[in-house]
């Protein structure tokens, strides 16, 4: 698939696939070969990543199994983990979603199937990193550091609007705002129903906001990883294997077709318009 990657990747500059810069291989004097690849780091920024998911749009063994006091920064948490429903300004709403279908097109023609979608967010407010369990909070470049901490039912800013982002001196950072990248977003505190009930079995599960009004100002990192497994005999019985133990939708090991529309549909409910 390396040149139908590469003529996707140039063709869609904000493309949200994972980056590889290089293939390599290794073999030391009486050592054993080691190949390798190089990809782009999502999370390289001098924001902190406060919370971090994996995301597949399946609910079978989709969390990350641990207590509340022990997730923190470095904690990937998975599907059923997610408490957030993350509001974006309509431009980059369309652009994601858009780029989204794209992406999924491209790896569905190429029988890719059990990608991810990684998500890491950065808390604006230094009250909501420190709920986040964050031990080496280390505050937001002042910047980008406009909002104010959300108080009584007002709605708070973005961490930069449209004319923040034309008045930042430091040209330094505005290439560093893309699709994917530094996206200025608000994660609103979100529920999730019932193990039991049968809407869960399906596509990661319903979320809903918790009627409490907590909502924080957040920058958000974004991408497709994980996109070299394809639907192989070995992932065909995984699927016919798990299929025997719960729903087969609710697994993560599908048809390349089926897996596509699982995870748009499943993203689509996570990344709305705020409005």
């Amino acid at each position: 698939m390396l040149n139908s990657y590469y003529k996707h990747v140039n063709r869609y500059k904000n493309s949200l696939i994972t980056r590889f810069y290089g293939v390599h291989y290794v073999k030391p004097l009486n050592g054993q070969e080691v190949r390798f690849i190089v990809m782009g780091n999502l999370f390289c920024s001098e924001y902190q990543i406060h919370r971090r998911f994996d995301l597949k749009g399946s609910s079978y063994g989709r969390t990350a199994d641990k207590f509340e006091d022990e997730i923190d920064e470095t904690t990937t948490l998975k599907d059923l983990d997610l408490n957030f429903v993350f509001r974006l300004q309509r431009s980059w709403y369309t652009d994601l979603h858009e780029q989204l279908r794209r992406d999924c097109d491209f790896l569905e023609s190429e029988g890719i199937m059990d990608y991810s979608f990684l998500v890491g967010v950065h808390f604006c407010d230094d009250i909501a990193a420190s709920k986040m369990g964050s031990s080496t909070f280390t505050a937001s470049p002042k910047l980008l550091t406009k909002s104010e901490s959300f108080q009584g039912g007002g709605t708070p800013e973005l961490c930069f609007s449209d004319d923040d982002f034309d008045m930042i001196p430091d040209c330094r950072w505005k290439p560093l705002i893309r699709l994917g990248a530094h996206m200025p977003a608000r994660a609103e505190q979100a529920s999730r129903r019932s193990e039991f009930d049968p809407l869960l079995l399906t596509g990661g599960g319903f979320l809903f906001p918790n009627q409490t009004g907590e909502v924080h100002d957040v920058i958000l990192f974004s991408g497709i990883i994980d996109i070299l497994q394809d639907y192989s005999l070995r992932k065909r019985a995984e699927h016919a294997y798990k299929s025997l133990q719960t729903d087969p939708n609710s697994i993560s090991a599908v048809d390349p077709k089926l897996y596509s529309k699982r995870f748009q549909d499943f993203i689509g409910r996570i990344f709305v318009e705020d409005g």
